[in-house]
């Protein structure tokens, strides 16, 4: 404006009036801005905004289902990346997708990804240690069956081909002296068939190894059905001989609550592994980052769900081994000090 016009229009002592005012409004604004930065935390790292992508495993499963729950949790702690799941066949068929490109991050057992000696396996990197996948036999409650050794001559639900419960089957049957070529039925079928089938008389027994409860046993679990669990902790110092990749099995014992309908209030002894979130390292460091924390951070809101997801612990989530830590992982950890 003209400063005739100004002088015209707004007298000395308002124009001096008005230059206060103004100086005032940005100082208020200047210290609301600096309030706010104060208060609300950082966005955190940058990342590309592009699809990833989330192979889980077979529907019905606990990975299945974990992986839907931190999807909701991703939209939050990543604007603008739409996430995908992808139904697998389980831990072997993940690492395969996850090792070629096919898929961005997955689930696995760690004895699975131990054993993957295909393309990419160098590239392969963990975001965290999750929770640990209990085995799990299942009979009918009448059934003769008391460990892996009466199931001579019977058939067998033994897991997806490229599942992590086939391959820990076929172990169990050669730590117990057996061949599961010869000494049984093998029927390949996973966690979204099997328990239908055996409660329709077409198995006599099926393997499973997921997180406790695993919600399809735990519909089977009911007085209608009458089911069994079958204890196979006898094989964890067989499989410990048979070489140093049985390492990361343990021996763990099926907690009473489990499926308190099927154990008569009795823990049930048997073999666990722990699983791990992986990646490679293609992926983004601040993606990655931003991932890893909203692993942690969604721990409680899963676990209510997904009750293995409760045993996510900041603590143990670095001990990855047979992998190394994703750089963006190791900033995470780093930044809560760890």
């Amino acid at each position: 404006m003209d400063r005739r016009v100004l002088r015209l229009f707004w007298p000395r002592g308002r124009r001096a009036s008005l230059r206060r005012g103004v100086q005032g409004g940005l100082g208020a604004a200047l210290a609301l801005a600096l309030l706010v930065w104060w208060l609300v935390p950082s966005d955190g790292p940058s990342y590309p905004h592009r699809p990833v992508s989330f192979a889980t495993g077979v529907a019905n499963g606990v990975y299945e289902k974990y992986g839907m729950l931190l999807q909701g949790d991703l939209r939050t702690a990543l604007p603008g990346v739409r996430v995908t799941l992808e139904h697998t066949e389980g831990s072997v068929d993940n690492i395969k997708r996850v090792a070629s490109g096919r898929s961005d991050f997955t689930i696995a057992a760690a004895d699975a990804v131990a054993s993957y000696g295909g393309p990419g396996k160098s590239r392969l990197r963990a975001v965290a240690r999750l929770y640990d996948d209990y085995m799990q036999l299942i009979v009918p409650r009448d059934s003769p069956v008391r460990s892996i050794r009466d199931l001579r001559g019977m058939t067998v639900g033994v897991g997806q081909a490229d599942s992590g419960v086939s391959l820990i089957t076929h172990r169990l049957f050669k730590a117990a002296g057996m061949d599961i070529t010869k000494d049984v039925t093998a029927v390949p079928v996973g966690i979204d068939q099997a328990p239908a089938m055996l409660l329709g008389g077409r198995l006599d027994a099926f393997f499973w190894s997921g997180g406790l409860p695993t919600a399809a046993i735990t519909a089977m679990a009911t007085p209608v059905a009458r089911i069994r669990l079958v204890q196979l902790g006898d094989l964890v110092a067989p499989l410990h001989a048979m070489g140093s990749e049985m390492a990361y099995y343990r021996q763990a014992a099926m907690p009473a609550d489990a499926y308190p309908s099927v154990q008569d209030d009795k823990a049930v002894p048997t073999v666990a592994v722990p699983n791990l979130l992986i990646t490679t390292d293609r992926a983004d460091a601040g993606l990655v980052e931003r991932l890893t924390r909203a692993v942690i951070d969604s721990r409680d809101a899963i676990g209510t769900v997904v009750h293995a997801a409760q045993l996510v612990d900041l603590r143990t989530a670095v001990f990855t081994d047979p992998l190394p830590l994703h750089q963006g992982a190791v900033r995470y950890y780093r930044s809560v000090k760890l």
